[in-house]
């Protein structure tokens, strides 16, 4: 089973390729404080469909290049009802 993130969209210039920001919660080992972990993973747009402020799915594929191992699965939609 391949490992699947959600995320935010950061950068889109690159050509077949996007940067995706995501944010995690964790809890301090010993404090019990919750604090935000971010990461950026560089990211697979086949056709370049994806722009900046997208919330995307990605999952773990082959690798593409040497920073690039992720690809986009789906778009979310988080519209407000």
């Amino acid at each position: 089973m391949r490992k699947k993130l959600q995320g935010k969209v950061v950068s889109d210039k690159m050509d077949k390729t996007i940067v995706i920001e995501v944010k995690r919660s964790v809890r301090h080992p010993i404090y019990k404080k919750k604090y935000t972990v971010t990461k950026k993973y560089q990211t697979h747009d086949e056709k370049n469909e994806f722009k900046i402020n997208d919330i995307v799915e990605i999952e773990q594929s082959r690798p593409y290049s040497k920073l690039k191992k992720w690809k986009v699965v789906k778009k979310i939609n988080l519209e407000k009802k």
